[in-house]
């Protein structure tokens, strides 16, 4: 069974923006170290070398793609256990993504990391990117709750295309 998809599409100042939460018990502080330092991303996402500091590039090898490319990632924004903007630099043009963490605002309250992909302004462009978009991202979110518990990591097979009728069908939603 294919795992549910939870990202939905909203309007912004900038076009569309496909937006996946996952949320943790543990503080913004740790959520954050395992989406900035490299030997964490490499158990998710892909390990990264080079200068992380804003307005440098660093290197990042996707490590669960097939044949593991290296993509740039210039480093926008950064707000240490709040806001991480990059632009993902790759063949197939420019990729702007931002994680965003929401502290608890109690005790009981779950830290909540929220990736944000910005995709344009052109609707129908916009419509066929997120079919596989939103599950690709889906899937690289549900990679990081994986490897931060220590469970068997998911299969992409199991997102895509499983979930791009649920992505596709929400750009028909906005108006």
């Amino acid at each position: 069974m294919s795992p549910r998809p939870t990202g939905h599409i909203r309007r912004s100042t900038d076009g569309y923006d496909v937006a996946i939460s996952r949320e943790f018990t543990d503080s913004p502080a740790a959520v954050w170290r395992d989406v900035t330092a490299s030997d964490r991303t490499a158990l998710w996402f892909g390990p990264w070398e080079g200068d992380g500091r804003v307005g440098e590039i660093v290197a990042v090898r996707l490590a669960f793609e097939d044949g593991t490319p290296t993509s740039e990632l210039r480093i926008d924004a950064c707000e240490p256990e709040r806001r991480l903007a990059v632009t993902m630099l790759d063949d197939y043009g420019e990729w702007r993504l931002e994680l965003l963490i929401d502290a608890p605002s109690g005790d009981a309250d779950p830290t909540r990391l929220t990736l944000v992909q910005h995709l344009g302004t052109d609707r129908e462009a916009v419509a066929d990117m997120v079919a596989s978009i939103g599950p690709g991202w889906e899937y690289y979110l549900d990679m990081l709750v994986a490897a931060r518990s220590g469970r068997a990591l998911p299969e992409f097979d199991d997102y895509y295309p499983a979930q791009s009728s649920y992505y596709a069908g929400q750009i028909t939603q906005i108006h």
